[in-house]
């Protein structure tokens, strides 16, 4: 009988012992976007709010405040990972272009980056250069000769991740994701990373650099490798993807207001088991909770100007996130003329490791840098004039026909200027002087010019295609920046087809039946940035490449005033 009660007083306390909880796992995930070489401070200032409803300009950026910030970041948190959104590389400033990025990736390493997605800029040098930014070595596959300054390049230490970016045997140009495990035994979960490029890479990257390549539909890549991370053993799955939207507030603004952008039909349509989609592209800093399922989707600005600490919660048994909330953070290292450090917000000290870095390569390339390239009365700038022109793509353009117009240099009488390949301001100097440092930021892409014969048929047609083409819209134009010899207005009221009024170069009407010499850039001849019509012009020349276009006008003019800006017109009437 004692055997028997104590059985039963046993088995009674096993039904009021509560079962073991779940002990959700923290994690947190440091993310950036864009960072295209970014070695040194890059002089930029990201807008914050300040006490009573103003606000400050807040000096950020450079890689070893960056890594400063990362590193700061990882010491508080043991389980943390760092991750990125593409465009790491490409388009960036001399002391990081002149060695083919080399310094960048190594300066990513000393940030203990693990993951990234791949950009459209990750392509400017081609897949065979990319391949080696991967796995190292010194061949030369691109212009400039590898390992420059270092006798070997070990390449990145962190994983390119390349779901939808596949070659012609239509497999991932690298892996299609990684998986990252935090924490031992019962308190141990695993977090998939898709790495996604925009579909549109080929549109607004060198045909050369994507040869044999295709990219395939960003949502549909990733909805089908939930079920392959699942079964990986995945508790969350997370998104890198190279492509973003814009807000109208600030950049950790939380209400996230008025979110556009070409990232909103990806997110409408992805799995809804992705919870947290970290984007780029757009160099646009937001914090954006988005539909129904309250889909963390965040961004980091560019140039490592700030850094996103994503804090999320994982349930080891539920195999799902319990809770996350992004914060957007500056990377304030040191100001600048007109834009000093506030007390308002942390102020980082550099990484000695990457500082170290970064000054041997700019010591390297200080001369180069500082070799005086003409003189401005003025700045030539990137902002938009009303026409959609702009004062440095004017410059620029004339730079090129400057440098093609004579007969046995092409015989050019008009060129064109893409407003994505203008990268940076040209802002002389106090004395007006510009250096060849600052000419190298403007087009860092390493272009030629190319001189091509068109029939004004096919200048129509191009003009034409600014508003109605591809991406180009009536409400979102992109206009070709025009050398002086071409004038013309536009009306948008007016049928697609015929919204180009009065096009005339060197004063005289564009004759549809005529043939012109046409000078552009080896994208854009192309077919890049989604104008075709390029690629129909015949009989070309190859011309300078377009950063020594540029510089030799500088230098020849002596000291130049900058155009006016008034070879557009938008003729559109205004609404009543």
């Amino acid at each position: 009988m004692m055997a028997a009660r104590t059985l039963t007083a046993f088995l009674a306390g096993l039904l009021i012992v509560a079962p073991a909880q779940a002990v959700p796992v923290p994690v947190h995930i440091i993310a950036f976007n864009d960072f295209h070489g970014a070695l040194q401070p890059p002089r930029q200032a990201v807008i914050a709010p300040a006490p009573g409803g103003a606000t400050v300009r807040v000096p950020a950026g450079g890689a070893a405040y960056l890594a400063s910030a990362i590193g700061g970041l990882r010491a508080a948190n043991k389980n943390s990972v760092v991750v990125a959104a593409g465009d790491l590389i490409g388009a960036s400033p001399l002391v990081s272009a002149l060695f083919l990025d080399e310094p960048s990736i190594m300066a990513l390493n000393l940030m203990h980056l693990e993951y990234s997605a791949l950009g459209n800029h990750e392509f400017d040098k081609g897949k065979a250069e990319l391949q080696r930014m991967q796995r190292g070595g010194c061949a030369v596959l691109a212009m400039r000769k590898p390992c420059a300054l270092d006798a070997q390049f070990s390449g990145a230490h962190f994983s390119y991740l390349a779901a939808n970016t596949l070659t012609e045997d239509s497999k991932p140009l690298f892996p299609a994701y990684g998986i990252k495990t935090f924490g031992t035994g019962r308190h141990r979960v695993r977090i998939g990373f898709i790495g996604l490029t925009l579909r549109a890479a080929p549109t607004i990257v060198t045909p050369a650099g994507v040869a044999g390549l295709t990219f395939t539909d960003e949502a549909d890549t990733a909805n089908a490798l939930v079920p392959v991370l699942r079964r990986a053993g995945a508790d969350a799955i997370v998104v890198l993807i190279h492509q973003g939207g814009e807000t109208t507030g600030t950049y950790d603004d939380k209400a996230c207001p008025g979110l556009t952008g070409d990232i909103l039909p990806i997110l409408d349509r992805l799995d809804p088991t992705i919870s947290l989609v970290i984007s780029g592209h757009t160099h646009r800093a937001y914090i954006c909770e988005y539909g129904p399922s309250h889909r963390l989707l965040t961004s980091a600005g560019n140039n490592g100007t700030v850094l996103t600490n994503i804090a999320m919660s994982i349930d080891p048994v539920g195999h799902r996130i319990v809770s996350q909330r992004a914060d957007n953070m500056i990377v304030q290292g040191e100001g600048y003329a007109g834009t000093p450090v506030t007390n308002l917000f942390p102020i980082f000290a550099p990484s000695a490791a990457v500082a170290g870095l970064v000054a041997r390569y700019a010591e390297a390339v200080a001369p180069l840098a500082a070799r005086p390239a003409g003189a401005l009365t003025a700045p030539a700038t990137r902002t938009e004039l009303p026409s959609h022109e702009t004062v440095l793509g004017d410059l620029v353009a004339d730079a090129q026909l400057a440098a093609t117009r004579a007969p046995d240099r092409g015989g050019a009488q008009v060129a064109f200027m893409n407003p994505g390949g203008l990268r940076a301001d040209l802002v002389p100097a106090p004395d007006g002087a510009i250096t060849y440092g600052q000419v190298f930021a403007v087009q860092p892409f390493g272009n030629t010019a190319i001189v091509k014969t068109m029939t004004g048929r096919q200048i129509f047609d191009l003009l034409e295609q600014q508003f109605d083409g591809g991406p180009h819209t009536v409400e979102n134009p992109k206009l070709l920046q025009p050398s002086a010899a071409l004038r013309y207005g536009y009306d948008l009221s007016r049928p697609r087809g015929s919204r180009i009024v009065d096009a005339r170069i060197d004063g005289a009407s564009i004759d549809p039946d005529k043939t012109y010499r046409v000078t552009m850039n080896s994208f854009l001849a192309s077919g890049g940035d989604d104008f075709p019509v390029f690629r129909s012009g015949t009989d070309p020349f190859v011309g300078p490449a377009d950063v020594d276009a540029l510089e030799n006008y500088l230098i020849t003019a002596g000291t130049l005033t900058p155009p006016p800006g008034d070879r557009v017109r938008n003729l559109t009437p205004v609404p009543q």
